[in-house]
């Protein structure tokens, strides 16, 4: 089933629910990767809602993205338990070894970084996540070996 066969089978059992529309939203984003624009205006044709709703409910939630995302996302707490424990040096361990910030993806395609409020792991800080995966209790050196296993992994894969 291609992707936008699944989109539609998605609209298909929840055109007509009320209250869906974050769950068609959440569907869609795990098909596409991300929302993309022609994506919206179908939901909203679909729904039966004006495309403004769609794009704002979208935008008001941060797990929405709209741009692709590499291969591994990471999500870097900046939540108060993780700056204290060192958030800022964990982002600037990324910075050095990815050369990206928040809300950028390498060159490559390989990662990209979204730095977030709060993970709800404090007892882990800092942490983040790469693909729903938790990474705790991190250094700079931990950073740097997750990345190099990351990347064999995707050397491996191709």
């Amino acid at each position: 089933m291609d992707k936008h066969d699944a989109l539609r089978a998605v609209l298909e059992q929840y055109s007509a629910v009320p209250g869906s529309l974050i769950t068609v939203l959440q569907k869609a984003q795990d098909i596409y990767g991300y929302l993309p624009q022609d994506v919206l205006r179908e939901i909203a044709e679909r729904m039966d809602i004006p495309v403004a709703r769609v794009c704002g409910v979208a935008t008001f939630y941060t797990q929405f993205r709209f741009t692709p995302v590499g291969k591994y996302f990471i999500q870097l707490c900046k939540g108060t338990a993780c700056h204290v424990n060192g958030a800022d040096t964990i982002a600037r361990t990324i910075a050095e070894e990815l050369g990206i910030s928040d809300g950028e993806t390498t060159e490559d395609g390989l990662f990209s970084l979204k730095c977030v409020a709060c993970l709800g792991c404090c007892s882990l800080s800092p942490v983040m996540m790469i693909n729903g995966e938790t990474y705790g209790s991190l250094t700079p050196a931990k950073v740097r070996d997750i990345f190099e296993t990351l990347r064999k992994e995707a050397e491996n894969d191709a």
